[in-house]
């Protein structure tokens, strides 16, 4: 089900072909696309980092207490223990996504008053 190959082709061209009237807004618009996708593409970037970071930081006392302290031997199974290591990781890298994505913004922002106000 969909559009037959041969009806997409002929829209296909005929919007290639069609006079466009290019806004003067058009550049604007594709700039502040390019910079929302650089800093979500910043904001994961440091998500992925902190989540690294903070599985290892948080495996290590969660595994070493696991196989010292007699209550958490006896209660904690496996999916407990891989159930606090992935928490730790999984708040870690939606916190520094959206600090970073939001002071992104907050940059972008800034800049945009900054050439609204110099025109």
């Amino acid at each position: 089900m969909g559009i037959p190959s041969g009806m997409r082709d002929m829209w296909v061209n005929n919007r290639r072909n069609a006079l466009l009237i290019p806004s003067p807004y058009e550049d604007e618009i594709q700039h502040k696309a390019l910079r929302a996708k650089t800093c979500t593409q910043e904001g994961a970037r440091q998500g992925f980092k902190a989540a690294c970071i903070w599985g290892a930081v948080s495996a290590v006392p969660t595994l070493a207490a696991v196989r010292t302290i007699p209550w958490a031997k006896a209660n904690l199974n496996y999916t407990a223990q891989a159930l606090m290591i992935s928490a730790a990781s999984i708040a870690a890298y939606f916190i520094t996504a959206d600090k970073t994505i939001l002071e992104c913004a907050r940059k972008n922002a800034q800049l945009q008053q900054a050439l609204s106000r110099q025109q």
